[in-house]
């Protein structure tokens, strides 16, 4: 028998009480002692999966006909801003993408280049935190294609990612570590199920970190940055949803 932990098998076997209380997650997580409960054995939770599961592994991924019939849509469907809905309206033409922070070559990197770059297919499962799941196949570059160009300096522990949508006024924001931002699954997708990505579902590129839950994989993502701190992220938390709602911000599956 193999001695690597999956993920999967770390949480199901380290956090079945949680596990359990999500079966009824929607209303559960919207209670605050329901989600302290939940989300309490964050750093348990990422110091036993960093310590225990092999770094490289790949979450399952599936075949075409395996596909769900509908993807759900969540969080925001349109950042509806006069900036965004104008790049919408010049198909992203002058859209760009900025990565920064503690790199040596900042990068400044147009629709149409990273069209261009070359891209991973993978068909993978969402699950999301309020207690649904769907498979659906998606095409980008990796980012550690990206971040290796970009050239990320060995301070740096954490990826963060603003993107257009405004919640509470502000950029909606999203942070990973090294390991996951440069997983081979991890990507940032221009397209969905065969098709040019969709407002609904990230447009133009969102990420795709499928070893975590589906809140982690921020979409309408319009920089990136080398942090070697997550303290002057929003709140400190790394998240939007992990400052506004105390979920995890390693949410890992």
């Amino acid at each position: 028998m193999s001695g690597i932990i999956t993920r999967r098998a770390l949480l199901t076997t380290g956090a079945l009480g949680a596990g359990a209380l999500l079966s009824g997650c929607e209303k559960f997580v919207a209670n605050p002692l329901g989600r302290k409960l939940v989300f309490s054995g964050e750093t348990l939770n990422y110091r036993l999966a960093r310590a225990l599961t092999n770094r490289d592994s790949l979450a399952k991924e599936y075949r075409p006909d395996q596909m769900s019939p509908i993807f759900r849509v969540n969080g925001t469907a349109n950042p509806n801003t006069p900036t965004y809905n104008a790049m919408v309206a010049e198909k992203f033409a002058n859209w760009r993408l900025k990565v920064g922070g503690l790199v040596n070559r900042p990068l400044d990197i147009s629709h149409q280049q990273l069209l261009a770059m070359p891209a991973r297919t993978q068909i993978t499962r969402h699950d999301c935190v309020e207690g649904w799941s769907a498979i659906g196949k998606w095409h980008g570059p990796m980012l550690g294609t990206i971040l290796h160009a970009a050239g990320v300096r060995s301070t740096a522990r954490y990826i963060v990612f603003t993107c257009a949508d405004l919640y509470s006024g502000h950029n909606y924001y999203e942070s990973i570590d090294l390991v996951d931002a440069f997983h081979p699954q991890t990507i940032l997708a221009w397209a969905m199920n065969d098709a040019i990505l969709s407002v609904a579902h990230g447009a133009p590129i969102r990420l795709r970190v499928e070893r975590q839950l589906g809140y982690k994989n921020a979409k309408y993502v319009m920089q990136i940055d080398a942090v070697d701190s997550l303290a002057g992220i929003g709140k400190g938390k790394g998240g939007y949803w992990e400052d506004a709602i105390d979920y995890d911000w390693y949410a890992g599956i």
